[in-house]
């Protein structure tokens, strides 16, 4: 009982001497926020990359096994079209606020849309290749990709049940970094929409450490850049 008395108190000692010393050390510091110590010059949102971040962007996304084709505006449908044929989509679904180009280009090619007004139920959903959406803004530092789920990119759902996801992004919607890309989605998440954030299909290593695709989302992201 009194070796354990002993040693109690050597290490509340020494315990009491650590903070002695870290008090001592900090009697010069000003009692202010750390904000205010320590000032940084920057501004939530702004952007933090400069030169072409569509470069580092396309190699992020590539990265991260994802798929991306570039193309001028007016060959989006064309592309759409490739990216779904390309793996061997037979059903799609659409959000109801798509491109009508993208729309006639798919069924023009013999694809099967499906709309999702009434709801399609999660049998019908799991049982569609592949969906269509366009999205909100892209972070070029981590290769993301963020859907608000507007009337162009649909329910959380669609673009997390059918195994191949083709999204649109343009050029003008690829932004520096995470915190000016939340920024960008800042008044749809106000307003009480979700937020999906890609980067790259779905895939984890949970699993004994073996990598398994498809699991949280599609196996498959095909990623159309207009510019």
């Amino acid at each position: 009982m009194s070796t354990q008395t002993s040693a109690g108190s050597s290490a509340s000692s020494a315990k009491d001497e650590i903070l002695a010393r870290i008090r001592h050390a900090l009697v010069d510091v000003p009692d202010a926020s750390v904000e205010q110590d320590t000032p940084i010059a920057w501004e939530y949102g702004r952007a933090t990359r400069e030169g072409n971040v569509l470069e580092v962007f396309i190699d992020r996304v590539v990265d991260y096994k994802a798929e991306l084709v570039r193309c001028a505006p007016e060959e989006v449908p064309a592309k759409v079209v490739a990216g779904l044929q390309a793996h061997g989509v037979r059903s799609v679904v659409l959000p109801a606020g798509i491109d009508g180009s993208w729309r006639e280009a798919i069924e023009a090619a013999g694809i099967e849309v499906r709309g999702d007004e009434p709801r399609l139920s999660r049998a019908q959903l799991d049982e569609t290749d592949g969906v269509v959406t366009a999205c909100a803004v892209g972070s070029a530092e981590t290769g993301t990709i963020m859907l608000d789920h507007g009337p162009d990119q649909g329910r959380r759902a669609l673009s997390l049940v059918p195994d191949v996801h083709v999204c649109v992004i343009r050029a003008d919607q690829v932004v520096s970094d995470v915190p000016e890309a939340v920024a960008r989605t800042a008044a749809a998440l106000r307003a009480g929409q979700p937020s999906t954030w890609i980067s790259g299909g779905s895939a984890t290593s949970d699993i004994e450490l073996s990598r398994v695709e498809g699991v949280h989302g599609p196996r498959t992201l095909h990623v159309v850049l207009a510019e």
